[in-house]
């Protein structure tokens, strides 16, 4: 019955990190909803593919509705995951995504370019080990553990125009980190999962945590740390069809900067507005048959609270699919 984990998988992917203020951007979780799974048995492979498209234009001085800055910020965003079983008990994970398009769309009075990017975001190895797991006819418990580094692929200092003189000379600046494909540091990421499963009901309730240990990038940079706790239920219809529903809470600290750098004057990113605190609902629909799990989700923002002046969470919406088998033996349904 572990397999029945597969209605929550694919939830691994980078997020756009909107809650980084409307200048700033780029340094939410790596992890988009939360990823939600435990350990894949011995020898197993699995290979999973999902793509995400966000927008936003909406904006927040605290909890209240202000007056928009730019009129949309946008991603459409491509991930891949790769994971093996090592043993019954760990699991080694490898990911990656790239961005077809990073867009902040300008005022249309302003009459100004759209500032965008695309390119690779960033890799994620990723091991988690299973510390508990019971089971029986009836009922299961899981507990797992993960430990995770993050490396930025992509860049965190594309430029973009920012002024055309008569002449025709153009005059260009770092790009806004909301549309930068990396926040360019280097991370730890610490997770916790639990699981209990009534396998005859086919109900699973379960939970998991995430920190992430953000570092500093070339420019300075220390974006806010990562935490989130997402609490999951999911039931089983038909043998195939899954339905998963989760409530995640989401606090983001403010950016930092490093000694004698002014994000301000250098970068155009005020530091006092960065950092949140988000409640999301997220509902999953998924299929499976024989080892392809397809699925679709989309993240509603239920409260939001901004330091400052920041744009807000608004669509988002993921469609994937995952593929898992094992190299010496066929897998059970």
């Amino acid at each position: 019955m572990r397999y029945i984990l597969f209605v929550v998988l694919g939830l691994f992917a980078f997020a756009d990190g909107y809650s980084q203020g409307c200048c700033s951007g780029g340094s939410g979780s790596p992890i988009a909803g939360g990823f939600s799974q435990g350990v894949l048995r011995e020898k197993q492979i699995e290979f999973a593919a999902n793509y995400r498209y966000s927008s936003s234009n909406k904006f927040l001085v605290e909890d209240r509705d202000t007056v928009p800055l730019f009129d949309e910020l946008s991603s459409k965003y491509q991930y891949f995951r790769v994971g093996y079983g090592i043993t019954k008990k760990l699991t080694m994970e490898i990911s990656f995504g790239y961005f077809f398009d990073k867009r902040l769309v300008e005022l249309k009075e302003r009459k100004s370019e759209d500032i965008y990017s695309s390119g690779f975001g960033d890799l994620l190895i990723f091991p988690r080990y299973d510390v508990y797991y019971k089971s029986s006819a009836s009922k299961k418990t899981e507990f797992t553990i993960g430990l995770g580094y993050k490396i930025p692929l992509g860049s965190n200092s594309d430029s973009s125009v920012v002024y055309v003189n008569p002449t025709g000379k153009e005059f260009y600046a770092i790009s806004p980190p909301t549309v930068q494909p990396s926040n360019g540091s280097q991370d730890i990421i610490l997770y916790l999962f639990g699981l209990r499963a009534y396998p005859l009901k086919k109900i699973n309730f379960f939970f998991n945590a995430l920190y992430i240990k953000k570092g500093y990038n070339s420019l300075g940079q220390k974006f806010g740390d990562y935490t989130s706790v997402g609490l999951f239920a999911s039931k089983t219809f038909f043998r195939k069809l899954g339905i998963t529903t989760q409530i995640k809470g989401e606090w983001i600290g403010q950016m930092k900067s490093a000694k004698n750098i002014d994000q301000l004057i250098y970068y155009n990113v005020d530091t006092e507005s960065t950092g949140s605190k988000k409640l999301f609902f997220i509902p999953q629909v998924s299929y499976s048959f024989k080892q392809f799990t397809i699925y679709g989700l989309t993240e509603i923002p239920m409260y939001q609270y901004v330091n400052g002046n920041q744009v807000a969470s608004g669509l988002s919406v993921t469609f994937g699919i995952s593929y898992r088998f094992s190299k010496f033996c066929s897998v059970p349904e």
